[in-house]
């Protein structure tokens, strides 16, 4: 089912993978891999001053967006590299995870980022518990902004 618990749950399984993957030694990253895990990280800066997530005194826009700029910056990545996003939702990830696996764990946070987005418009807000969960998986000690402490190549 594609709920955002789905994608959220799904995208730490996905990500998980792929560390693990790296950590065990059957995915090294390349050069290349190496050089666009920094541009995301680059590209995807949150800006938070050092503050931690949930972001509450941000303006809904400001949440979503950075949120959202996720998806786009994976979408590019992506299309650079080669590699397929998947969707991760209710999915097993592959046994041999690596970088499409671990782009397409975070896309999903990001995609629901620009679905969010598209809500405000309508002047719908999604349950602030997922806004702050969505913002704890991208930003923060432990999540996909420290994504690079996590490789030991």
């Amino acid at each position: 089912m594609d709920t955002f618990a789905g994608r959220l749950d799904s995208g730490w399984e996905w990500c998980s993978a792929a560390i693990e993957e790296a950590q065990e030694g059957r995915w090294v990253r390349d050069a290349v891999e190496r050089q666009v895990m920094k541009d995301i990280g680059s590209a995807t800066n949150p800006l938070h001053g050092g503050r931690m997530a949930p972001f509450t005194e941000d303006s809904w826009h400001v949440r979503f967006g950075r949120i959202a700029n996720w998806a786009g910056v994976l979408r590019l990545a992506a299309r650079a590299g080669g590699w397929v996003l998947q969707p991760v939702a209710g999915r097993r990830p592959p046994h041999s995870a690596g970088m499409a696996e671990l782009m397409s764990g975070i896309y999903a946070v990001g995609e629901q980022g620009e679905l969010w987005m598209k809500q405000l418009l309508k002047a719908e807000l999604p349950p602030e518990d997922e806004i702050a969960k969505a913002e704890g998986f991208l930003t923060g000690p432990g999540s996909i902004e420290d994504l690079e402490l996590f490789f030991y190549d």
